[in-house]
C-alpha cells in the first residue's frame, strides 16, 4: 500500500511538474484568431486577454517574456488566458503551443471606428502631405484595418483574415490618414509603441456599431434590423437590384449618342463645331426646366502643350466631377471614376501628348443629382512643375438623358450589423481608449445623435469590459458654403458631439469644426485634429 503510494505521488509530482514547464507531450493543436499574430502591439499597464480555440479539454500554454500561462479549453474548445500588466517595450515572441509569433510589442492601442473621415487613406491627403509623410517610416506603430462585415442574426466570434502591417513607406499610403498623423505624432511624443486597430466603413451611421441590446431604447432601429435576419429576403432584395441596375445601365449605354456614331465623341478626330459652349462650373448644362439631367454629358476642351512636353508624362487634375467619369486624352482613355468624392487624378502616359493642340474629352455620368465640376478644385495639366489651366469655356453635349439611377439597399448601414461583424470580434482585446471619427450620416436626424451616441459609448464599455474607457470624440469639420441652408443641421449635429462629451465620463470633444473645405465632405487636413487628440490622450496620462 505504501509503495503504491509513493508511485502515486510520485506520478501526481511528475505531472505537476510537466504542466509548470508547459511539456504536454504532443502539443494540442490550437486556433488563433486573427488579431492574436505576429507584430501585433499589446496594451501596457493592463491586464490582458489571450484567446483561441481548441479541441475541448485540450491544453494549452502561453509563453511570455520568461513566463508561462496554462489553461485548459472548455467543453466548447474556447480558450482564454490572462497575461497580467507589463510596461511599454519590445519586440518580443510568444509561443502558443507550437505556434511561434514574433515582433511583438507591448504600448498603445487605440480602437478607431466611424465613418469615410476616419477610413480616408493617406493616398487620398498627399496633395497637402507629400514632402512630410513619403520616406517617413515607423515600425513602433502598427495597424490594422479590420475587414468589411456585417451580421443581423449572429455576433461573429472573429474577424477575417487581415495583418498587422508597420508603418513603412510600403504601408503607409493605405493608413488610415487620421489614424497616421496620431500614432506617428503619439509615439514620437511618448516614446511608446502604438498600435491602431480600426474598424470604420464609409457612409455608415451610428446605429450600425451598436448592438441590440444597446439599442432597447431604439426599438425602430431593433425592428430595422429584424427584417434582415431573413437571408432570403436579403437575398432576394440584392439579386432584384443587381438586376434594376444592371437594365438601368444597359438602357443608358444604347441610348448614349456619344458611343454610337460612326466615330465616337470621344475620338481625336471628332468634329465637334455644333457643340454648345458652355462654363464648367455655371448651373446651364446640368439643369432643364427646374430639374437635373440625369444620363450622359459629354465635355470637350482642345488644349495647347509646349515642344519640350511631347513625350513625357503629365498628370492630369479634374477636380471632382459628381457623380462619375471617364476621360480620354487625343483619343485614348487615361482613368475613370465611379463616384463622386474622390480627386481626379490621372497620369498622362509619355507617347499621347504632342506639340501644340490636344484634346481632352470627359464622359460625365449623372445618377440622381445635379451633375457638376466642383469649383474651387485644381483643374490642371501637370509636367515637369509647369501647368496647363483648365478652366473656364468646354464644349458640351448630351449624349442621353435618364431618370435617376435606381437606389440599392445598403445593408451595412442597417443598425447592429456592424457591431456584430467588425465589434464584437474584438471584446478580448483591450484598449486604452476609443477615437470615434462619425456622425456625416447622421446629420439629417441630429436631434437623436447624443442619444444613440451614449448609448454606443456605454455598449462598448460593456463589452470591452471597462466602465471608464476613454472616448475621444473628433467633432464634425466644417462643410458646405455659408450660404447654405444645409450648414444648420452641421451645427446642430456638431452640439449632439458636444453634448455628449459633457454627459457621459472619460469623454472628450476633439474641436475640429475650425478645420474643413466647403466643398469637400473629406477635407485634406487631417493633421490638425490628430494633433489636438494628442494632446488630449497625454493630458488625461496626468
Amino acid at each position: 500500500m505504501k509503495t503504491h503510494f509513493i508511485l502515486v505521488l510520485g506520478r501526481l509530482l511528475l505531472g505537476l511538474t510537466l504542466l509548470a514547464s508547459c511539456d504536454f507531450g504532443a502539443f494540442a493543436k490550437v486556433v488563433l484568431p486573427v488579431l492574436v499574430s505576429d507584430g501585433m502591439v499589446l496594451q501596457r499597464n493592463a491586464p490582458l486577454t489571450i484567446w483561441g480555440t481548441a479541441d475541448p479539454a485540450e491544453k494549452v500554454c502561453v509563453k511570455f517574456q520568461k513566463k508561462q500561462y496554462k489553461v485548459t479549453a472548455d467543453e466548447n474548445g474556447k480558450w482564454t488566458v490572462t497575461l497580467p500588466a507589463m510596461k511599454a517595450g519590445g519586440p518580443y515572441s510568444m509561443t502558443i503551443n507550437d505556434i511561434v509569433l514574433n515582433d511583438i510589442l507591448v504600448g498603445d492601442v487605440f480602437l478607431c471606428s466611424g465613418q469615410s473621415n476616419m477610413e480616408l487613406p493617406v493616398n487620398r491627403v498627399m496633395d497637402k502631405y507629400a514632402d512630410e509623410i513619403e520616406g517617413y517610416e515607423n515600425t513602433s506603430v502598427r495597424y490594422v484595418k479590420v475587414p468589411y462585415s456585417y451580421d443581423f442574426s449572429q455576433q461573429k466570434e472573429d474577424i477575417r483574415p487581415v495583418t498587422w502591417r508597420p508603418m513603412t513607406t510600403e504601408n503607409v499610403k493605405d493608413f488610415s490618414a487620421i489614424c497616421y498623423f496620431f500614432s506617428r505624432l503619439l509615439e514620437e511624443k511618448t516614446n511608446v509603441p502604438v498600435g491602431i486597430i480600426n474598424a470604420s466603413w464609409g457612409g455608415t451611421p451610428v446605429e450600425a456599431w451598436v448592438s441590440e441590446k444597446g439599442l432597447q431604447n431604439f426599438p425602430e432601429y431593433v425592428h430595422q434590423k429584424a427584417l434582415y435576419e431573413d437571408t432570403e429576403l436579403v437575398s432576394r432584395i440584392t439579386e432584384t437590384e443587381r438586376l434594376h441596375q444592371q437594365a438601368w445601365n444597359k438602357v443608358l449605354y444604347k441610348s448614349d449618342a456619344g458611343l454610337h456614331g460612326v466615330t465616337p465623341w470621344y475620338a481625336e478626330d471628332y468634329d465637334d463645331s455644333d457643340w454648345e459652349k458652355v462654363d464648367m462650373f455655371s448651373d446651364n448644362w446640368a439643369i432643364r426646366n427646374g430639374r437635373p439631367l440625369n444620363g450622359v454629358h459629354w465635355f470637350r476642351k482642345d488644349f495647347f502643350v509646349p515642344e519640350d512636353w511631347s513625350g513625357k508624362e503629365a498628370v492630369l487634375r479634374l477636380g471632382c466631377i459628381v457623380d462619375a467619369d471617364s476621360v480620354f486624352v487625343n483619343g485614348h482613355f487615361v482613368g475613370t471614376v465611379s463616384y463622386q468624392y474622390p480627386p481626379r487624378i490621372y497620369k498622362v502616359p509619355s507617347k499621347l501628348l504632342k506639340k501644340g493642340k490636344n484634346q481632352l474629352t470627359v464622359r460625365l455620368f449623372s445618377y440622381g443629382g445635379r451633375p457638376s465640376f466642383v469649383k474651387e478644385k485644381p483643374y490642371k495639366l501637370i509636367c515637369d512643375g509647369k501647368e496647363v489651366n483648365l478652366e473656364g469655356g468646354w464644349k458640351h453635349k448630351i449624349g442621353t438623358v435618364m431618370p435617376p439611377s435606381p437606389s440599392s439597399t445598403a445593408f451595412h448601414y442597417t443598425p447592429v450589423g456592424l457591431y456584430n461583424g467588425m465589434i464584437y470580434p474584438l471584446r478580448h482585446y483591450t484598449f486604452k481608449g476609443v477615437v470615434w471619427y462619425q456622425g456625416e450620416s447622421n446629420v439629417g436626424r441630429w436631434s437623436e445623435y447624443s442619444s444613440l451616441l451614449g448609448a454606443l459609448i456605454a455598449d462598448w464599455r460593456t463589452l470591452f469590459k471597462d466602465e471608464t474607457l476613454p472616448f475621444y470624440i473628433i467633432e464634425l469639420a466644417d462643410f458646405l458654403a455659408p450660404d447654405n441652408p444645409g450648414r444648420a443641421a452641421w451645427a446642430e449635429l456638431r452640439k449632439q458631439q458636444a453634448k455628449t462629451a459633457r454627459e457621459n465620463t472619460h469623454v472628450t470633444l476633439i474641436k475640429n469644426s475650425d478645420t474643413g473645405e466647403w466643398n469637400d465632405i473629406h477635407p485634406l487636413d487631417k493633421k490638425t485634429a490628430a494633433t489636438r487628440l494628442v494632446e488630449a490622450v497625454i493630458q488625461n496620462e496626468k
